[in-house]
């Protein structure tokens, strides 16, 4: 866990996720010379049960990878998602821009519970911002995926190492 320190520092100090996370209007010209260019290669995995169901979600880790998120993939296989643990608990704002894809993402609190779901639709620029501010987790998946395994508000998510709060936070 010890290892994990320098990555929460670093996330806490720039940090930019989502397929990606949208940091609002300010500046567009700088953000948009800090957009990815392309598809990141696949990330380290891990094993998420929801419940009865299991998905291998890619971990977003670095503020890099969580703003590179899943732009510019053509493809998001059944069965795999991408979990962005959050540097802090907050009011998560995720948008589409260069996902060509349309994903579903869980809006996760931090003891693990999913408490909103949300459909995205491809190329949608428009922030996706979550009812609540406690949000510490969010996992992208195809689209669907959440309502065709029965999966929504209130199901705890846990890694093969136990909570998410222990695996990627040490508590």
């Amino acid at each position: 866990m010890k290892r994990l320190l320098p990555l929460v520092i670093l996330l806490a100090l720039a940090f930019c996720p989502g397929c990606s996370q949208s940091t609002g209007t300010p500046s567009q010209a700088s953000q948009a010379d800090d957009l990815p260019t392309q598809a990141q290669q696949k990330l380290r995995t891990m094993k998420l049960w929801l419940g009865p169901e299991e998905i291998e979600a890619e971990l977003a880790l670095t503020a890099r990878e969580q703003q590179t998120g899943v732009m510019f993939r053509t493809n998001f296989p059944e069965g795999t998602g991408m979990l962005f643990p959050l540097p802090e608990t907050q009011r998560a704002a995720f948008w589409m821009k260069n996902c060509p894809i349309p994903i579903s993402a869980a809006y996760i609190d931090p003891q693990g519970y999913i408490q909103e779901v949300h459909e995205f639709e491809a190329q949608n620029t428009k922030p996706v911002v979550s009812a609540s501010p406690n949000i510490r987790f969010v996992l992208e998946a195809p689209k669907g995926w959440f309502d065709r395994h029965h999966i929504g508000r209130g199901v705890l998510i846990r890694t093969e190492r136990g909570s998410l709060m222990d695996t990627f936070f040490g508590r």
